[in-house]
């Protein structure tokens, strides 16, 4: 035991010297550390500083299966089995209207109600990266898949921790296009939604009116009047309600002035993070390069042992005893 004590003992004192020394180098490089350090902070912080600012349009909505007692009671069928606790996932209309919020559909309609494909074939053409695009011969001109990535990139459906409601956050450049892009949104997903459930209930209406007209059976046919009345009062639902999917709890606004991106918060991680990156690789490349006669000598403890000699076969001897009074 002595000799594995003494080991690690000798092993620790030549750590302690090694980080010594490794501190010691560091210290001697303090100034072109510092000199690193600044020069990619003030490149980060010109890059963040210059990065153009967007605005914030904001919408709170909750589903209206929630806030209407029509609605809720004669568009939204009562489900046999209630969601467990930690299924928080929406459902009912209020899902379709999530839904149609980023479908293809509305991508088509904002680029073609509104200038986003414009303002995106503007944005590729200006400086810094439209000449770069124009000289590897990228594409410049937006189209609707260009519409379809903005809605997934910069617009956000949020559930609140607290209540029913959710927040809807779409993020632009421009100010007044903010606005309109989150309005158009939100009108052209509940029309769907209102859309869907007025062509459901004409169906059925429909199918329930001819199914009378030829059914003789009085019992059946009881049935079949409740089912019509049932659906003619859900189509009226649907044409007089003012929120089919989602009613709107605050309505559409946009902030006065951008805050995207936050650039105070950028600035104070950059200023944390530039410093750890920097020793972190100076320190990497003193270790890499390190000579042997610098650094202690390998811990002797943690070497493979080495192979013991096979023993020798003892054959037995027999032996005559000094007394001469046999073998021994």
């Amino acid at each position: 035991m002595l000799p594995i004590r003494a080991s690690i003992l000798a092993a620790l004192d030549g750590a302690c010297m090694a980080l010594e020394e490794l501190l010691r180098r560091l210290w001697r490089q303090r100034g072109g550390i510092l000199l690193s350090c600044a020069v990619l902070f003030a490149l980060a912080a010109t890059l963040v500083w210059t990065w153009p600012r967007s605005f914030v349009a904001t919408a709170i909505v909750a589903p209206s299966e929630t806030t209407g007692i029509a609605t809720s009671s004669l568009l939204t069928p009562s489900p046999f089995l209630q969601p467990s606790l930690l299924d928080q996932r929406p459902g009912g209309n209020f899902a379709v209207y999530l839904a149609a919020l980023r479908a293809p559909e509305a991508a088509a309609a904002l680029a073609r109600d509104t200038p986003l494909l414009a303002q995106i074939a503007e944005r590729r053409s200006t400086l810094p990266l439209g000449p770069v695009r124009r000289l590897l011969g990228l594409r410049i001109l937006a189209d609707t898949d260009d519409a379809l990535d903005f809605l997934e990139r910069n617009f956000a459906a949020t559930p609140s921790l607290t209540s029913v409601t959710w927040t809807l956050e779409l993020v632009h450049r421009d100010r007044a296009s903010a606005l309109d892009m989150l309005q158009r949104l939100h009108g052209l997903a509940e029309t769907r939604v209102r859309e869907t459930l007025a062509e459901l209930a004409g169906r059925r209406i429909e199918a329930l009116e001819a199914r009378l007209r030829i059914e003789p059976d009085l019992f059946l046919r009881n049935s079949l009047f409740e089912l019509l009345a049932q659906q003619q009062r859900a189509a009226l639902v649907v044409a007089a309600d003012e929120a089919a999917a989602a009613r709107l709890v605050s309505v559409p606004m946009v902030e006065i002035r951008p805050s995207v991106p936050n650039r105070p918060l950028l600035l104070v991680l950059l200023a944390i993070v530039i410093p750890g990156a920097v020793l972190l690789c100076v320190t990497c490349r003193i270790l890499l390069r390190r000579e042997a006669a610098d650094w202690p000598a390998p811990m002797p403890w943690l070497e493979a042992p080495a192979p013991r000699p096979a023993n020798p076969r003892v054959e037995p001897v027999l032996a005559r005893s000094p007394t001469g009074d046999g073998a021994c």
